[in-house]
């Protein structure tokens, strides 16, 4: 009798063992039978060009997108850059704060693509589709050397680590749990006939942190992608990366199954891109060069590690708080016009960090446009005058748009293109679309040679790439510095 009951207890456990693995792996012969498929958003290819938007989900981290030295950077961003430009798209970046909550996001149509690098599996399909993989990169495992590895023989430190995955039975690594790694290490544990303890981490937590909670000793163990594992142990030595844990794997963007249009336009784009130099460039400069990755990471100006933007920061928040403007958005001014090169001039003879001309400077009473304190002091200074003159602008963002546009050609151009749209029918307090589209239109004669334009010509291309240009950047500062 107690043989039978231990044989039905066996049965039992094998039987929940399958109904738990059906449930979670459970397939549609038709991708529209699962309702999280059913329930999604049919947002698709012309939806996303009729609203001229491109909203990506990407993750805040030291390869895929971040800031330093006032620049965003990233692979992915880089990368996304070039996909909205090709599509003559706008582009719309979101953080992602949740990694556990990506596909419901997707799938809800608050986002057209996840635009991370995540690991294709089959798990995932049940509800998402991938694109065309944009790289292969296999899993190691990230361990750290004896903290005085240094003065040890090579052999000695081999034999303090890891050398086969077959020895973690019985020990305990630290990954997300809805990892592509959680999913490794439960296949592992099965092929090695023993238990690896998993130390579950928070979603919100990147690889690049837990890395370096390896690193400092915090964690033991973790699993990260063979190209992120070794960029990172380039910075970190203290940290060996040579255990492989699966095969190579293929890493690709996200779209929702119901994009189907989007999806295959994005596919060939993507195969087309991996044929181009631009694009190993690009993967190179993120996920090779070991030196360039190095100078980031001990840079003051790179946002993972410092909330600051340049080394001028202090200058910029004092005289920014004189007249009431967000310093991010003079930061990102000063990046346009110098890049934060005290030394910069222009080919009309515009010097310092804010570009003044020789006559403002004059006006403004700087003595050396290469000085900081003064430069700033006198572009903060003019960026009051001009607001001034749109006061009369009802909405405090569009008389932002107007200053930095008179900032860059003059107020009374902006002026005059106001008029201009206000005889078009359109809003003269309106940037896009209206006192910008003016702005290019007084590039021509017909245009700035009307009775009521009295300032006449202007080359509308650079005060419009100039202002959109640094709103742009100013909402890259926004999500980096506090």
């Amino acid at each position: 009798m107690a043989l039978l009951k231990r044989i039905l207890l066996g049965l039992l456990v094998v039987f929940l063992f399958q109904c738990k693995e059906s449930n979670t792996q459970k397939t549609y012969k038709d991708p529209y039978d699962n309702p999280i498929v059913a329930n999604s958003s049919n947002r698709d290819l012309e939806d996303i060009k009729k609203d001229g938007v491109l909203r990506a989900l990407v993750v805040y981290s030291s390869t895929s997108y971040f800031l330093y030295k006032g620049q965003p950077m990233g692979f992915e961003y880089e990368l996304l850059k070039r996909l909205a430009e090709d599509l003559d798209l706008q582009l719309e970046l979101v953080i992602s704060s949740n990694l556990d909550s990506e596909f419901e996001v997707l799938n809800n149509g608050d986002v057209d693509l996840i635009a991370h690098g995540m690991t294709i599996t089959n798990q995932r399909k049940w509800e998402v589709d991938f694109t065309e993989h944009l790289y292969l990169t296999r899993q190691v495992l990230v361990q750290k050397k004896p903290d005085n590895y240094r003065s040890m023989s090579w052999s000695k430190i081999q034999k303090a680590l890891i050398q086969d995955p077959i020895e973690l039975m019985g020990d305990t690594v630290s990954i997300r749990k809805n990892s592509s790694y959680y999913e490794r290490l439960v296949s592992l544990s099965n092929e090695i006939g023993d238990t690896i303890y998993i130390n579950y981490l928070d979603s919100d937590i990147t690889t690049d942190e837990i890395i370096d909670k390896v690193a400092d000793g915090t964690v033991k163990y973790t699993i990260a992608d063979e190209n992120l594992a070794k960029i990172n142990s380039a910075y970190r030595p203290i940290l060996n990366v040579d255990v492989p844990i699966s095969l190579n794997q293929r890493i690709a963007w996200v779209t929702r199954k119901k994009s189907k249009e989007f999806r295959e336009v994005l596919n060939q784009w993507i195969i087309d891109q991996r044929k181009t130099t631009e694009y190993n460039v690009i993967y190179n400069k993120y996920f090779k060069n070991k030196r360039s990755f190095q100078r980031r990471r001990n840079s003051e100006y790179y946002s993972i590690k410092n909330n600051q933007i340049s080394k001028y920061d202090a200058l910029i928040k004092q005289y920014a708080a004189t007249i009431g403007v967000d310093w991010r958005l003079v930061a990102a001014q000063i990046y346009q016009e110098s890049k934060f090169d005290r030394y910069a001039t222009s080919w009309a003879g515009a010097a310092g960090l804010m570009q003044m001309m020789p006559t403002t400077l004059k006006a403004m009473k700087v003595t050396d446009p290469t000085d900081p304190e003064q430069s700033i002091r006198a572009g903060v200074n003019y960026y009051r005058i001009n607001h001034k003159q749109f006061l009369n602008v009802p909405d405090s963002m569009e008389r932002v748009k107007l200053t930095l546009a008179a900032y860059n050609c003059g107020s009374g151009h902006v002026q005059d293109a106001q008029k201009l749209a206000e005889v078009r029918g359109l809003d003269p307090n309106i940037w896009q679309g209206n006192v910008e589209q003016m702005l290019l239109d007084l590039r021509y004669p017909k245009n700035y040679k009307l009775d009521f334009i009295k300032h006449g010509y202007v080359r509308g291309t650079e005060p419009v790439n100039y202002v959109n240009q640094i709103l742009v950047r100013y909402e890259h500062y926004k999500v980096f510095i506090e």
